[in-house]
């Protein structure tokens, strides 16, 4: 108790400046003491904020961890509802193997923390909760002991000055008393002395700690990634496996390998139902159909169900459901690639030049794409035949299907597009309906015989009760056989005397009446 009076009197004196204040301390370890308080704080933060960056709990065994892991409640949440789905979903199967990689991830997050735990958060919490605090602890014994000789000094001082007989004879036990604190604070100053320095000898040891961090995280990361790219072919491969994709806005070509066919679902299940029921319908393709109707047929082609019953009552929604198809194409279906071809070849004055320019033109084009103009073509000038019911003239039919077969690859929007070339559209649809068995002159019966098939397939009863049911479950059978491109046109030009039947006539002008082949480039 006199001790700690004696030290908080010398404490003030000190303060207020009427005792010496001895210094221990060089001027190195006070600097070292100062960045070890600091140290002692940037580390308490940093292990604060790295352990709420943690998603399992700290000190649990590794499956426990694991188990309370967000990822791994996700994983079995994903597996679980693949397993609900089953293999005959596209989902079921996409869960399942997103569960599994989700799975591999939480163990992959699981070591991680627990590396970060052993190697980076215990030392940390070592070195801000234990070994600078045990330094500091020291630092502030040293201060105690410091005093303790300060104030045996004074008294001592005191008592060698004064002229008390009584005080004198003391000085001898004061200067025992005095030696005895320096001799303390001696041995603890070098202790302090040599964990600081021994403090500041560590500090790249103890940064090492910040690199082990980055690597820890990188290495995570990297197997992360490896579990993910692992998984991501086999989640591709279902993905591109899985045919029931939406048809409407998809290239042509995507569409026909996805589905194995030679003709667009879209295409050939519009054209079959026109056969059936639309063919003297007035308007046709120039009549809008309601829009609810219209938006549930092509949502229903998109899913290839094949209960397309109640849409054969409604013509107008089959025929809007096909212009959308064309219309919504990436590519129109007579490409963006042959675009200036097909209108220098309009621009031809002389008429029979140029239904041979615009022959050439379309014996260019790609083959998936000239079976479905094809196909298309052909129904096209079927239905022209009873344009006195239909009032679906070659003209008529060009000016509202043309557009949507052939654009511009510009800027702008669909309807300024068509609205450009319109004019150039209707003169080249037109004539190429006026003579499709011309420009393809291998299907001259190959839509009737399709519609014999058709009728066998569907049934004679009542459409009411017809389904396209084959269209969808088997390859595509088309209009017309699709034999290889025939290098050289139909050796005659159509005359004017059978332009509105559709076939070639017997008289032609141009180089294509002497047999000779066009040649040209591809």
């Amino acid at each position: 108790m006199k001790k700690q009076f004696n030290r908080m009197r010398q404490l003030a004196n000190q303060t207020v400046g009427r005792a010496e204040k001895t210094e221990v301390l060089s001027d190195d370890l006070l600097q070292i003491e100062r960045r070890m308080e600091l140290v002692r704080l940037v580390s308490h933060n940093t292990h604060k904020r790295l352990v709420s960056c943690l998603q399992g709990q700290l000190g649990t065994d590794t499956e426990k961890r694991h188990k309370k892991l967000p990822l791994t409640a996700l994983s079995q949440a994903m597996q679980e509802g693949g397993g609900q789905l089953g293999d005959e979903s596209l989902i079921g199967k996409m869960m399942d193997v997103c569960g599994e990689a989700e799975s591999r991830l939480a163990t992959e997050l699981m070591q991680h923390e627990v590396q970060i735990e052993r190697d980076i958060l215990d030392p940390l919490n070592q070195l801000a909760e234990v070994e600078i605090p045990n330094i500091l602890k020291q630092r502030k014994q040293l201060a105690k002991l410091v005093l303790d000789y300060d104030s045996a000094k004074t008294r001592f001082y005191q008592a060698s000055k004064s002229n008390n007989q009584a005080m004198a004879a003391k000085a001898d036990s004061l200067k025992d008393e005095m030696d005895e604190a320096l001799n303390k604070v001696e041995i603890c100053k070098d202790q302090l002395s040599a964990d600081m320095y021994n403090f500041a000898s560590k500090e790249g040891e103890y940064a090492r700690y910040y690199v082990m961090l980055l690597e820890a995280q990188a290495e995570y990361h990297r197997r992360s990634l490896a579990a993910l790219e692992a998984a991501i072919p086999t989640i591709q491969v279902q993905q591109d496996s899985w045919t029931e994709k939406p048809a409407f806005g998809t290239a042509l070509e995507e569409h026909l390998k996805r589905s194995n066919r030679e003709i667009a679902l879209p295409i050939e299940a519009c054209v079959m139902m026109l056969l059936e029921t639309g063919m003297k319908e007035e308007g046709l393709f120039r009549i809008a159909a309601g829009a609810s109707k219209l938006k549930k047929l092509k949502a229903a082609l998109d899913c290839s169900t094949s209960q397309l019953e109640e849409f054969y009552s409604d013509p107008h929604a089959v025929a809007g459901a096909l212009k959308s198809y064309l219309r919504e194409l990436p590519e129109p279906l007579m490409t963006f690639g042959l675009y200036d071809e097909w209108l220098q070849a309009s621009n031809v004055s002389d008429s029979d030049k140029r239904l041979q320019a615009l022959w050439v033109t379309c014996d260019r084009l790609p083959k998936s794409h000239k079976a479905n103009l094809r196909y298309l073509v052909k129904f096209l000038a079927k239905l022209a035949q009873d344009s006195e019911v239909n009032k679906m003239t070659p003209s008529n039919i060009a000016i509202v299907l043309g557009p949507n077969l052939l654009w511009a690859k510009t800027e702008g929007t669909l309807a300024e597009m068509a609205a450009a070339t319109s004019v150039h559209v209707v003169a080249i649809i037109e004539p190429i309906i006026q003579h499709a068995d011309w420009f393809f002159p291998e299907g001259k019966t190959s839509l009737s015989n399709n519609y014999h098939r058709l009728s066998q397939l569907l049934g004679r009863g009542s459409f009411h009760h017809i389904n396209l049911h084959h269209l969808f479950t088997s390859s595509s059978v088309p209009v017309s056989p699709q034999p290889q491109p025939q290098p050289a046109p139909h050796p005659s030009v159509p005359s004017q005397d059978t332009e509105q039947a559709g076939v070639a006539g017997p008289s032609c002008v141009g180089p294509l009446c002497s047999g000779r082949r066009v040649h040209h480039s591809h």
